[in-house]
């Protein structure tokens, strides 16, 4: 009809409603400070203004380095108000990992957190362009003082296809890619997860999972939109997170299995139960039976989720129907574990075999989950080859292994066989192995997913050296963490021969048949 028309769907509109509906309510917690819906729109306007006065123009990248902080927060409704588009830096990783990032993405701002000055600093001297720093939280008060000089901004959407953010995430490769988020997305992603998390004005949500992760699977913006207060977290520490719970209320986390264990058996779970029943959504590996158990005894109840960067975060999840609730609970740990089914803004998962056709809904024929929806990425920045390989006939291949149950769960029955999944973190085996192979002593290196009980897997190299070379462990670790992030050197190292196929490849599924001999359960 003449006269009507819908606006392009972007998850800064979150904040709008929000500072116009909850004005007055607390939007953000971050320390001492506590800042309300209606403050926090300005300060974001205000923030795209700084941007907009620097010369950002639309489509301009702005990088942000920091933790858990309402800075980070205020990025991501200020970048895009201000037209321009997010990065958000691991920050875990090292300087020369961020340069590569930074570069490859053309960012030309650098918003960062003072605690990673040095890191910031050191990227800048890598960086072959022009990039202009802006330091946040620290005594300068710079950020402060620019925010409080700024005029208010708040730039339309034009297309809701366009892109809102590049995420950047190592791929099997090793090389690492950038998933470009669009601002239809992250909209439809965000209610999503507001829906199935249950999140409502009243809702007090803790901030334990990286908001660079795909910005936090989009909670940044779900929250928002649920009118619900952001708990800022900088560091996670278990003593900390339990505090937190009792003073300040909350109602939902996510958190990655690891974490989640570490909450469980803290000394200060033993003191009280939390105020307020929790709910938590876990991701990157179903929860045991005895975590569960104990979980519950806290009063926190777990949603497993599944998805990756590239469908913005959760994608599924084992949507849980009440008449499960009273079967015993290693039943109902069995049926958690399962990766589920879509999401309200998803399309039906499929498994496929090698030939592209459906296998069974059986329980029992294994092929590889393909995903499609709203929120699955518009493609990898600057790599249209690899976004083809991704999604061939326009379904994205996960490169996970998995049954369809004859209900329509998913259920995960192996990963990618190189990836490794320390604690949340993606870590490519390629990449290890590279960095190992720069030792002058070695020979050739093959990286595996090892148990651990702390971060359920880490890196562990088999490292075969040149004839009359030596090399000890503590020494090749060391070279490692100079060339990467820390929690991607490997944290044992074994050396001999490799065991190989008659053409020279290794035979990593050997090694990785050793070292998860005798553990409930095994990667291939």
């Amino acid at each position: 009809m003449p006269g009507l028309s819908c606006e392009p769907l972007t998850p800064t509109a979150f904040l709008e409603r929000s500072a116009r509906v909850f004005g007055d309510r607390i939007a953000v917690i971050d320390g001492d400070r506590r800042c309300t819906y209606r403050e926090l729109y300005q300060r974001c306007r205000r923030l795209a203004g700084v941007l907009v006065s620097a010369g950002a123009t639309a489509g301009s990248r702005v990088a942000v380095l920091a933790p858990n902080t309402g800075v980070l927060l205020e990025a991501h409704y200020g970048v895009p108000l201000a037209g321009a588009v997010l990065v958000t830096l691991n920050i875990r990783q090292s300087p020369e990992e961020l340069a590569y990032i930074v570069e490859h993405s053309g960012a030309s701002v650098l918003l960062y957190d003072y605690e990673l000055g040095d890191a910031a600093r050191q990227l800048e001297g890598l960086v072959s362009t022009r990039l202009r720093l802006v330091e946040s939280n620290g005594p300068s008060r710079e950020y402060e003082e620019l925010l409080a000089g700024a005029p208010p901004v708040a730039t339309p959407v034009e297309d809701e296809l366009s892109v809102l953010s590049i995420n950047y995430t190592s791929g099997t490769t090793g090389k690492p890619k950038g998933v470009m988020y669009h601002h239809r997305a992250a909209y439809l992603q965000s209610i999503a997860m507001a829906w199935h998390a249950g999140l409502a004005p009243e809702s007090v949500f803790l901030w334990t999972l990286p908001m660079f992760h795909g910005h936090g699977w989009c909670f940044t913006w779900a929250v928002t939109a649920a009118g619900g207060t952001h708990l800022c977290l900088r560091k996670v520490v278990p003593a900390d997170i339990w505090r937190l719970m009792r003073e300040e209320g909350v109602t939902h986390l996510c958190a990655a299995p690891t974490v989640l264990t570490m909450l469980a058996y803290h000394p200060a779970a033993e003191v009280d139960p939390p105020p307020r029943p929790i709910q938590v959504c876990t991701g990157g590996g179903p929860p045991s039976p005895a975590l569960l158990r104990r979980l519950a005894d806290l009063h926190v109840d777990v949603a497993h989720m599944y998805g990756m960067t590239e469908s913005h975060g959760p994608i599924a999840l084992c949507e849980w129907r009440p008449e499960w609730d009273a079967l015993p609970l290693e039943r109902r740990a069995q049926l958690k574990a399962r990766q589920g089914v879509e999401t309200i803004t998803a399309q039906p998962m499929r498994v496929l075999a090698a030939d592209g056709r459906d296998v069974a809904s059986d329980g029992k024929a294994v092929g590889e989950v393909a995903i499609r929806g709203n929120s699955l990425m518009l493609g990898y920045y600057k790599d249209p080859a690899a976004t083809e390989r991704a999604a061939p006939d326009g379904w994205f291949r996960t490169g996970d292994l998995g049954v369809m149950h004859p209900d329509g769960y998913v259920e995960i029955s192996d990963r990618a066989k190189d990836i490794i999944i320390s604690g949340g973190e993606n870590i490519a085996s390629v990449e290890v192995e590279n960095a190992v192979a720069t030792h002058p002593a070695v020979r050739q290196a093959a990286v595996i997913a090892a148990p651990d009980e702390k971060w359920g897997e880490v890196p562990e190299a088999y490292v075969e050296l040149k004839d009359d070379h030596t090399v000890t462990e503590e020494e090749l670790i060391h070279h490692v963490r100079g060339l990467l992030a820390h929690f991607k050197a490997p944290r044992r190292i074994v050396f001999g021969p490799l065991p190989t196929t008659s053409t020279g490849k290794v035979q990593k599924f050997l090694l990785r048949d050793k070292a998860w001999t005798g553990t409930e359960k095994r990667v291939h």
